[in-house]
């Protein structure tokens, strides 16, 4: 199975409420992007995501394992769930971003 769907949840002040949506479709695979505010709403855009049919999320800026989990609990397992994560080597840089 190829994929050909999936979705890419990421935080970014200012997003509007349920998300901002970007579609790249490059014809054989259709990629979704979606900004939100914080975290917890990334568990509603999720669960959208899977209704619409994406073979798996990823999730970046401000997620980590703790949102991870509570994304994989809130589809059931639906599709496979990854968080994007960086090496020691960025930790502080990552840290002066997001603080």
């Amino acid at each position: 199975m190829a994929l050909t769907h999936w979705g890419f949840i990421y935080t970014a002040d200012g997003s509007a409420a349920g998300g901002d949506v970007s579609v790249v479709d490059t014809g054989t695979c259709r990629s979704v992007f979606v900004g939100v505010e914080k975290p917890e709403e990334g568990i509603e855009v999720a669960r959208r995501l899977v209704g619409e049919g994406v073979q798996l999320i990823e999730l970046c800026g401000g997620f980590g394992p703790v949102w991870a989990g509570r994304v994989i609990e809130a589809i059931d397992g639906a599709v496979p769930v990854g968080a994007v994560g960086y090496g020691p080597e960025a930790v502080d840089q990552v840290h002066a971003i997001f603080s």
